[in-house]
C-alpha cells in the first residue's frame, strides 16, 4: 500500500515538473518576440523606477511630487523604444532638466510683467506660452528634444518660490536615476536577451541526420556546420534496417563489439582522464530481438557495409568541421519516424537535420511525422554538391521564436565572412517603413554582417528572381497556420519546386 502510494506521488510528481517545463519553454518563446519582452519590461523595471524615486522623495522632503508625472511619462518613452531616437539617457536628462529651468525663467518673466498669479495652481497664459517657447528654442538647436520637457516646463509655473531650486534638483536627480537604471536594463538584459532567451544560441548543437537519400551526406554536413557554432557541438549519423536478418546482424556485431561501443581517440592510446566522457564513434542499436538468433554472412556483410558506409561520412565531417561524430544503425521496428526520434532522445540530440523527400508532390509522411513532433527539426533540400553555404537568405513574415531560430542558424553556416540577407514581402501596398522596422528588431540581437531587403512582390516571385544569387533560403515550416489556411494556400516550402537553390526548412518543436 505504502509504494503504490509513494509510486502515485512520484508520477504526480514527473506529471507536475513536465508540465512546468512546457510552461516554462512557452513563456521564453513568448518572450522572445521584442514587443513582448520590452512590454514585459515596462510592467516591471518602470514601475519599479517609480516606486524608488517616490521613496526617495518621501525620505527627502524638499524634493516635490511634481516632478512624478513628466518624469513617469519620460521613463515610458525611454523604455519603449530601448533603440529610439528619444532612449538616450543623455536626452532623457538634459530634456527634463532643461525643461524646469525654461519654465522657472519663464515664470520669472510672466511675474515681471504681469505679477504673481493669485490662485496657488494657476498660472497665466503668458508664462504657459513663454515655457513652451522656451524649451522649443533650447532644446532643438542642441538636439536634446524631449517629449517630457514640455510637461516639466509647464510644471515649473505652479512651484512656490521657496521650492524652485529643489524642483530643478529634483528632476535632475531623479532623471539620472531613472536613466541609470535605464542603462543598466539595456546593457545587461536587452542586448544580452539573445543569449538569455532564444534557446537555439545555447542550444541546437547535438545534431541527429537520418542518413537517408542521395543528398544525406551533403544533409549531414549542413547539421555538422551548425553543430560546429558551439564548443559542445556534434552529430550522430543514423541509418535504419528493417529486414530481419539485419536486425539479426545487429544483435551478434552488438555481443562482439559491446566492450567498444563508446570510444575516444584519447581511449584508444590510453591517455584520457578517468573524469573525462567518452566521445561516441558508433553505436550499433538493435530491437531486442533474440540474441541466439545467428545472422547469415550476407546479413553481417551488408551491416559491415552500412557501418563502413556511415563511418566514411563521420570521417570526413570531423576531417572539414573538427565536430565529433557519432555513427548509429537501428532497426526502424516499422516506424522510421518513430525510430528517429527514439535514437534522437537516447543520444541527447535537441536538433534533427533531415534530407528533403516527397510523396506524390508533397512532403513524404515520414518527414511530416517530424514536423509534428516536440524536437526541433532542420528539413534540408539540396541543389547540386554544396557542402558549404556562405550567402543565405532569410525570409521571414514577422519577429517570433522560429525567425529567431532561422537568423541563428544562418549565422552559424555564413561565418564571420558571409553575407546573410533577411527580407519580408509586403505586397504593392504593404507598409514599408514598419516592414523595415521588423526587420531591424530581428536581426539587431544577432552579431554579424546583414542586409535587409523589402520586395514589393510575393515571396514566390521573390525566391525565384533572388534564390538562385544565394548557397541558401532558410524558411519557417509555417506549424502556426491553421489546416484551412493550408488547404487554401499549400505552405511556402511546397512550392519551391521552381527554386534553384538549396532549401532548409526550420520547424521549432512543440514541447
Amino acid at each position: 500500500m505504502l509504494d503504490r502510494l509513494r509510486d502515485r506521488i512520484r508520477a504526480a510528481v514527473a506529471r507536475a515538473r513536465r508540465v512546468e517545463r512546457r510552461e516554462v519553454r512557452d513563456f521564453r518563446r513568448w518572450a522572445e518576440v521584442t514587443d513582448n519582452l520590452v512590454h514585459l519590461s515596462m510592467l516591471v523595471v518602470v514601475p519599479l523606477a517609480i516606486a524608488l524615486v517616490t521613496a526617495l522623495a518621501n525620505a527627502v522632503p524638499r524634493l516635490t511630487f511634481l516632478l512624478f508625472p513628466p518624469l513617469a511619462a519620460g521613463t515610458y518613452t525611454l523604455f519603449v523604444d530601448p533603440t529610439g531616437k528619444y532612449s538616450e539617457p543623455g536626452r532623457f536628462v538634459a530634456g527634463l532638466t532643461i525643461g524646469a529651468v525654461c519654465g522657472l525663467v519663464a515664470l520669472a518673466v510672466s511675474n515681471a510683467v504681469l505679477g504673481p498669479s493669485s490662485g496657488q495652481f494657476q498660472a497665466s497664459a503668458l508664462g504657459a506660452g513663454l515655457a513652451v517657447f522656451a524649451t522649443g528654442v533650447v532644446t532643438w538647436p542642441l538636439d536634446i528634444e524631449e517629449p517630457s520637457s514640455y510637461s516639466t516646463a509647464l510644471l515649473a509655473l505652479l512651484v512656490g518660490p521657496n521650492q524652485r531650486a529643489a524642483f530643478v534638483g529634483s528632476i535632475f536627480l531623479a532623471s539620472t536615476l531613472v536613466a541609470g537604471i535605464f542603462v543598466v536594463w539595456r546593457d545587461q538584459f536587452y542586448e544580452r536577451r539573445a543569449s538569455y532567451l532564444y534557446e537555439s544560441m545555447t542550444g541546437d548543437d547535438h545534431v541527429l541526420v537520418p542518413m537517408r537519400g542521395e543528398s544525406a551526406g551533403r544533409t549531414a554536413m549542413l547539421g555538422a556546420r551548425l553543430a560546429a557554432a558551439h564548443e559542445a557541438g556534434k552529430v550522430v549519423l543514423l541509418d535504419m534496417v528493417g529486414d530481419a536478418d539485419a536486425a539479426a546482424s545487429e544483435e551478434a556485431l552488438l555481443r562482439d563489439t559491446i566492450s567498444v561501443d563508446m570510444f575516444s581517440e584519447a581511449d584508444r592510446d590510453g591517455t584520457a582522464t578517468d573524469g573525462d566522457p567518452p566521445v561516441a564513434d558508433h553505436r550499433l542499436v538493435g530491437d531486442g530481438g533474440d540474441p541466439a538468433d545467428a545472422p547469415t554472412d550476407r546479413a553481417r556483410t551488408d551491416l559491415d557495409a552500412q557501418v563502413n558506409w556511415l563511418e566514411t561520412h563521420a570521417d570526413r565531417i570531423e576531417t572539414r568541421t573538427g565536430v565529433p561524430c557519432q555513427v548509429v544503425v537501428a532497426n526502424d521496428g516499422g516506424s522510421p519516424a518513430a525510430t528517429t526520434l527514439r535514437t534522437a532522445a537516447e543520444t541527447n540530440c535537441d536538433l534533427i537535420a533531415a534530407p528533403y523527400e516527397t510523396q506524390r508532390g508533397a512532403l513524404s509522411p515520414y518527414l511530416k511525422r517530424l514536423l509534428q513532433s516536440e524536437s526541433d527539426v532542420v528539413v534540408h533540400r539540396s541543389r547540386g554538391d554544396r557542402t558549404r553555404w556562405k550567402r543565405v537568405l532569410v525570409p521571414v513574415r514577422s519577429v517570433s521564436d522560429v525567425s529567431h531560430n532561422m537568423v541563428d542558424f544562418a549565422c552559424r553556416l555564413a561565418g564571420k565572412s558571409g553575407r546573410i540577407a533577411v527580407a519580408t514581402c509586403i505586397g504593392p501596398r504593404g507598409d514599408r517603413r514598419r516592414a523595415e522596422e521588423l526587420l531591424a528588431d530581428l536581426i539587431e540581437p544577432f552579431e554579424g554582417s546583414f542586409e535587409t531587403r523589402v520586395p514589393r512582390t510575393d515571396i514566390l516571385s521573390f525566391l525565384s528572381e533572388t534564390g538562385p544569387q544565394y548557397d541558401l533560403v532558410v524558411i519557417g515550416a509555417s506549424r502556426d497556420r491553421s489546416a484551412a489556411s493550408r488547404f487554401v494556400s499549400p505552405p511556402t516550402f511546397e512550392r519551391l519546386e521552381d527554386v534553384d537553390t538549396d532549401v532548409a526548412i526550420v520547424d521549432r518543436g512543440r514541447s
